[in-house]
């Protein structure tokens, strides 16, 4: 068994340069698999590639030779449609070869669309109809307290999602189960697909309603790994609620004329956007 745990390691400079490459590599990645497949979603996967960065390469516990170990912690893209970057990141981990990256949306590949848990090693939940997530992590994390349990669990959304009535009623019931063990994070990046989050359902002001419902709130740069990494040790310390973690972030980030442009949630680029994007990402 080969462990995974780094939660107890400090946040050096040698780390958080290891982290900032692996998100590097979760862009290249998203984007080369994008524009091979000829669809998927760009703009959110380079969003929250930060995050899996962190999350992945610093903070959680899992075995990569057994998906299934019990003691691991759980993570969920709720945001299924970014799976680009969870692929990435677990072929980066060691849960499959990194050639699997190749077949993104092929017939009979093992990486769909949308996570599938039944088909992709680590992937713990299928999901990609938005606003279910939470309440899969909602399941799990009482599913540890009533087994004695001592694995986390995460659940990473989008900020378009929080239109979706189920993400407040998971709300609600995580902070009445007390699920101290569940750690939300939402995916800030202002844009889902028909536009700005604010021109289509407002959602400010969205820390103070979580609050309302029970939650302790945390708020942070989701590009600055620090403070990421931070924020995700001292979430691990809160007894008796839930924690989320609203991360403010950029969608398209990394890439210059991807950046805020709603045209990149949803659209692949072209080869010759792939390779000026490539340019910029470097290596």
């Amino acid at each position: 068994m080969t462990i995974f745990d780094r939660k107890s390691e400090a946040h050096t400079p040698s780390l958080l340069r290891e982290l900032e490459e692996k998100a590097r590599l979760i862009r290249r990645d998203s984007l080369v698999m994008t524009t091979e497949a000829g669809s998927g979603h760009p703009g959110g996967s380079l969003s929250c590639a930060d995050l899996l960065s962190v999350l992945y390469f610093h903070h959680l516990r899992y075995d990569p030779e057994n998906p299934r170990w019990e003691g691991r912690d759980r993570f969920i893209l709720s945001k299924g449609h970014a799976c680009p970057a969870l692929y990435s990141a677990l072929s980066l981990a060691g849960f499959f070869p990194r050639e699997w990256l190749r077949t993104l949306r092929r017939l009979g590949s093992p990486l769909q669309g949308h996570p599938d848990s039944t088909s992709t090693p680590g992937v713990e939940a299928s999901t990609g109809s938005l606003g279910q997530g939470l309440s899969i992590g909602c399941g799990m994390a009482l599913a540890g307290r009533l087994d004695r349990r001592d694995y986390r669990v995460y659940v990473l959304m989008g900020d378009g999602e929080m239109d979706e009535g189920q993400v407040w009623e998971a709300a609600m019931f995580a902070a009445h189960q007390r699920l101290d063990n569940l750690l939300a994070i939402v995916d800030r990046n202002g844009i889902q697909l028909d536009g700005p989050t604010e021109e289509i359902v407002g959602l400010e002001p969205l820390a103070e309603k979580w609050r309302a419902f029970g939650w302790n709130v945390m708020e942070v740069d989701g590009h600055n790994l620090g403070e990421i990494a931070e924020a995700l040790d001292r979430a691990e310390g809160v007894r008796g609620r839930p924690t989320v973690l609203i991360a403010r972030t950029v969608k398209g980030k990394g890439v210059s004329f991807m950046e805020n442009q709603v045209k990149y949630h949803g659209t692949p680029l072209t080869r010759e956007e792939l390779e000026r994007a490539l340019r910029e990402l470097g290596g």
